[in-house]
């Protein structure tokens, strides 16, 4: 009789060992997850701060702001000294443009790194990747513009690869137009090439100045975006540098004038005559899009630092450190777009009539500042035969652009709470 009673307790032995094994197994294959793959080491339900203080994610409607933080301008500031950046890294993150990969083609200093913007107002924190995936849940967003519009995308793709990395659900193989899924958070970003946002032609392919002939047909939009973008929740527009090439320039269907085309009979026309049109026309073009009913950012110019000539004869970006609020000021062409696309910008809410919004992100006093945050050189092999000119336009990654995500994710909390507060007066009525 004490067989079966043996069998039984050898069986449960048995599977106390397995049991033990697994478990062994598992911690094993943990462990060596972590350490292979040490974005993968906290849960998608927190985020782990600096301090090693667990901090959760939230829905949107449970965001606490302090009054302070609402009526903050987060983008009049300083860059202050911070020991935690950078929060990603070049061998890290895959969505790197090879241009902007500085560390991986040999930049020596990495000061430039350890900034963080610090309003004068309050305190703007660090983005959390886990707290922003959350918020935008089920949502999508689609930045407009060139390639520092780009530039941003690729950032916001490192900052958020410490929770998940997108996959390419885009629908064309061409790489100016691109979509990403973050297949947990049902999350969409896309990725619309637009340099002039107007609809644009390659006249010549070497001009006057070596870099292209174009025309630039002002008043009529890109349908290239413009009819893309009915069913995105936010949309994020830049357009600058690009402006400065050559450009013969038309409206209704003829021709107006050029920027320095050296063509006979035209117009010289400064490139502002054609930024200040071309916002107009894309605002305009957002305007009459009935079935648009997200959120329009209007992603202000970010200045490049030339010194020592022009782009294209031999300027060069080459400090190492941010400048103090102090040491320079916005001024010049700089100051002239920036102008622009504030006024722009206010005649577009007016012909909304409350129908549509536009917000402001505005990153130029804080990139005027970091002069120091560009690849210059350090967007090739020292000793490969390239036609790029010296790289102060775009922002190295990680870097100073990284920032831009710290901006928007507090511009998203700040429509967040005023949608909820909306929400609890109408309630409050409803119950009345």
């Amino acid at each position: 009789m004490e067989l079966p009673f043996r069998k039984n307790h050898n069986t449960n032995k048995n599977k106390k060992v397995i049991a033990i094994v697994l478990l062994s197994l598992a911690l094993i294959l943990f462990t060596v997850i972590r350490l292979n793959y040490p974005l993968l080491k906290y849960s998608s339900l927190s985020y782990k701060n600096s301090s090693d203080e667990i901090v959760p994610s939230y829905h949107a409607e449970d965001i606490k702001i302090t009054d302070e933080q609402e009526k903050c301008d987060i983008f009049t500031g300083e860059w202050v000294p911070n020991p935690d950046a950078p929060y990603y890294t070049n061998t890290t993150c895959w969505a790197i443009h090879e241009h902007q990969n500085c560390m991986k083609y040999g930049r020596p200093d990495t000061e430039f790194l350890k900034w963080k913007w610090k309003p004068d107002e309050c305190e703007l924190p660090v983005l959390n990747p886990y707290q922003f995936l959350d918020m935008v849940r089920d949502k999508s967003l689609a930045f407009v513009g060139d390639s520092v519009g780009r530039n941003q995308l690729q950032s916001m793709i490192c900052l958020l690869s410490r929770v998940e990395y997108p996959i390419d659900v885009s629908s064309t193989p061409d790489e100016h137009f691109k979509t990403w899924k973050y297949v947990t958070y049902n999350f969409t970003l896309s990725y619309f090439w637009t340099p002039f946002l107007v609809r644009f032609g390659e006249r010549d392919s070497d001009g006057p100045t070596h870099t292209g002939l174009f025309n630039l047909y002002l008043d009529e939009p890109d349908d290239s975006w413009t009819t893309q973008i009915d069913d995105f929740d936010y949309l994020l527009l830049n357009a600058g540098h690009w402006f400065s090439r050559t450009a013969v320039y038309y409206e209704n269907h003829r021709v107006v004038g050029c920027r320095y085309c050296q063509l006979p009979n035209l117009t010289d026309l400064p490139m502002t005559y054609a930024y200040r049109r071309v916002f107009r026309t894309a605002f305009k073009a957002i305007n009459e899009r009935p079935n648009f009913k997200g959120i329009t950012f209007l992603r202000t110019f970010a200045p490049s630092h030339f010194e020592g000539g022009l782009w294209n004869a031999g300027g060069n970006c080459l400090r190492r450190r941010p400048f103090r609020s102090n040491e320079t000021i916005l001024e010049g062409l700089n100051l002239d777009m920036y102008m622009i696309q504030l006024e722009e910008f206010r005649v577009a809410e007016r012909e909304g009539k409350g129908k549509k919004v536009f917000r402001v992100l505005d990153t130029t006093e804080a990139m005027l500042l970091r002069p120091d945050g560009h690849p210059s050189r350090y967007g090739h092999w020292a000793h490969e035969n390239v036609t790029l000119y010296n790289d102060c336009v775009h922002w190295c990654l990680p870097g100073p652009i990284d920032t831009w995500a710290d901006f928007l994710m507090h511009m998203i909390k700040m429509e967040a709470r005023k949608s909820y507060k909306e929400r609890l007066v109408l309630r409050q009525k409803k119950m009345q």
